[in-house]
């Protein structure tokens, strides 16, 4: 008799877990005026996953914690230090790795594109993502300044996260919060919503029909 082979027997569980459950999103933001749309991109989120959010400090500058739902679980860079006291206690931003099967940094602000792109882990959001497994998806949404957006660093760091296997949900052209006009601002929280859940639900098809085979 043939026995199926361990890796085999783990992907149909995984399949099956992920099946019987809701997908796991791990939010994030970073210090941009974009952060205002927050509260609106969660309570999207909330809808169809479970959902877990980071912010950076200068994200909370722009966070309305009222307008996320009343049971949002929000960490903060705090978190990441209080939560540890000794060898063998949990570490945060590991944690939520392996809690999460997608995560999605809208708005990613220039700073922290460029944080990512040069490998620096300094807060709870870029040390997620440094210990990130890039065999689960991970979605950014940029906003900034259309000189930012445009400038030949940008072009740089878009091709160094491009090459981690992180994924570009495009800024477009508008009204920007600084009166500019211009390219940069962040998709809309509906746009970043259905692409994440269109590609979340393909994949689980795609898996199916692999089991399937």
């Amino acid at each position: 008799m043939a026995y199926p082979e361990p890796a085999s027997v783990e992907r149909e569980v995984m399949q099956v877990n992920n099946a019987l459950r809701k997908p796991r999103i791990l939010l994030a933001a970073g210090g941009s005026v974009a952060s205002i749309k927050f509260g609106n991109l969660y309570h999207s989120f909330s809808e169809w996953a479970d959902v877990r959010a980071v912010a950076t400090r200068a994200a909370l500058h722009f966070i309305d914690r009222e307008s996320l739902p009343k049971d949002a679980v929000l960490y903060t860079d705090e978190d990441e230090w209080t939560g540890w006291n000794k060898i063998g206690d949990s570490v945060l931003h590991i944690e939520l790795r392996r809690w999460a099967d997608i995560m999605v940094i809208a708005p990613l602000s220039a700073n922290t594109l460029g944080k990512i792109a040069g490998g620096l882990c300094d807060n709870l959001l870029t040390c997620v993502v440094r210990a990130w497994d890039y065999n689960k998806p991970l979605f950014v949404a940029p906003a900034m300044n259309t000189y930012m957006w445009t400038n030949p660093f940008t072009e740089r760091h878009l091709i160094a996260i491009d090459e981690l296997g992180i994924t570009l949900i495009p800024p477009v052209t508008k009204r920007l919060a600084c009166g500019d006009y211009g390219n940069g601002a962040m998709a809309e929280p509906s746009l970043i919503f259905s692409t994440v859940r269109l590609f979340y639900e393909s994949r689980m098809q795609q898996s199916t029909r692999n089991g399937d085979s």
